[in-house]
């Protein structure tokens, strides 16, 4: 037993990033998870940036713990085993435009005639409803009109700006991978399976409303516009490097006046209490940066350590590899795949004592599990012959590059 979803069946009917995030961290957990793909038109990420041919990082970073088949499902040939496969399942994922898996005959009603207990996840990205619901979305369309790029911006006033990361999309796929697994304990009490509907916009929304929406949270008494907090951030400038500090209490803010030679900060008025200092938030800001200025990195954050003030330096990406933290974390975790070599990944970031995870098998060829998977659903050898050579489905038969086997932990 691998992970504490196995003996679960996903068929992940899902593409780019949002949804095979989303079963990916269900694979992690030991789901069998059956990636299903168009033979001609497969998952756009196959060949999106950096990576060999049907093997970028994208797709290996999303889709790994999975398995492959590529079915043409427009075709009755195709559609038939399909649903041949969805009659072994338990959950079946899909994050297409609303209408289209009706026009394909595989909307929720046409399979929870086959599986009656299914849990049918369809994740969009504006929902069903309302004259967005049918157009295209990308991440960034859905941080600008969530209000997010105005949260990033710092205030009403200033210029909106995006967070460098697809927020939205990554978001909507662990709470699309939650709410699978909060639908699979509904079923184990209920034996009623659910149509679970999740959207980016949805997601972000509810993100946002946790920490950034006070302002509007009062009905009768909303702000206006957003006023800026700060016109710096948390990122400091010392004398060669760059750090972040935190002084959230009374003490820290003490201790970093005191060692930093300024307690005559600790008589202002202006910073007396934690709710002063964040109303005159931009001021202080300003005072610590002015005192960081003054030393190299590495002696302020030893300095700030020792003191008990919260600090870290500010990593680029290969840096944040090789810190002791992350050594120490065992996050990063190196592994062969049989076709892309040698990769670095993080390890699913929650971790189970009695049902641990493990990276079973890296991402999938495209097809590369057809003949299997069929054969599991009762077709013949000759039968799905036939169908790859009527490009009703694909199935790669490949020649593993021989590679020394094993993983490590980075």
């Amino acid at each position: 037993m691998s992970g504490p979803l196995s003996g679960y069946r996903v068929i992940d009917f899902t593409n780019v990033i949002a949804g095979p995030f989303a079963t990916m961290m269900l694979a992690d957990q030991g789901a069998d998870v059956i990636k299903v793909e168009a033979p001609f038109r497969p998952d756009h990420t196959r060949h999106a940036g950096h990576g060999p041919d049907d093997m970028s990082a994208v797709f290996l970073n999303n889709n790994r713990n999975k398995r492959s088949i590529a079915i043409d499902v427009k075709t009755d040939q195709g559609r038939d085993a399909l649903k041949k496969l969805v009659a072994t399942a338990d959950v079946f994922i899909q994050n297409f435009r609303p209408g289209v898996v009706e026009r394909l005959g595989i909307s929720e009603p046409d399979l929870r005639a086959i599986t009656p207990d299914l849990i049918y996840v369809s994740m969009s990205g504006w929902g069903e409803n309302g004259p967005l619901a049918h157009k295209p979305v990308y991440d960034p369309i859905i941080q600008a009109l969530s209000g997010l790029a105005s949260v990033q911006g710092g205030s009403d006033q200033e210029r909106p700006r995006l967070i460098r990361t697809i927020l939205p999309d990554k978001l909507t796929g662990v709470t699309a991978a939650q709410a699978v697994t909060a639908a699979l304990a509904g079923r184990a009490k209920t034996g009623q399976g659910q149509h679970v509907k999740v959207s980016m916009l949805d997601s972000i929304i509810a993100f946002l409303w946790s920490s950034d929406m006070g302002g509007q949270t009062f009905i009768g008494n909303e702000v206006s516009e957003q006023r800026a907090a700060t016109f710096i951030d948390l990122i400091y400038e010392t004398k060669d490097d760059y750090i972040t500090v935190s002084t959230m209490t009374n003490v820290q803010w003490e201790s970093f006046c005191k060692v930093a030679g300024r307690e005559d900060l600790l008589e202002d008025p202006r910073f007396s209490t934690p709710a002063l200092r964040d109303l005159n938030a931009d001021a202080r800001l300003n005072l610590i940066q002015e005192v960081l200025l003054a030393k190299p990195a590495a002696e302020w954050l030893q300095t700030l350590d020792d003191a008990g003030v919260p600090c870290a330096p500010v990593l680029t990406r290969k840096q944040m590899i090789d810190h002791p933290q992350i050594k120490a974390s065992g996050i990063v975790v190196e592994h062969e795949h049989p076709h892309a070599g040698w990769l670095r990944q993080a390890r699913a970031a929650a971790r189970f004592e009695g049902t641990p995870t493990s990276i079973r098998q890296g991402a999938p060829l495209l097809g590369e599990h057809t003949y299997d998977l069929l054969s599991e659903v009762g077709y013949s050898e000759a039968e799905i012959d036939e169908m790859v050579e009527a490009d009703i489905l694909r199935a790669e038969k490949p020649q593993p590059t021989e590679r020394p086997s094993g993983s490590r932990t980075g």
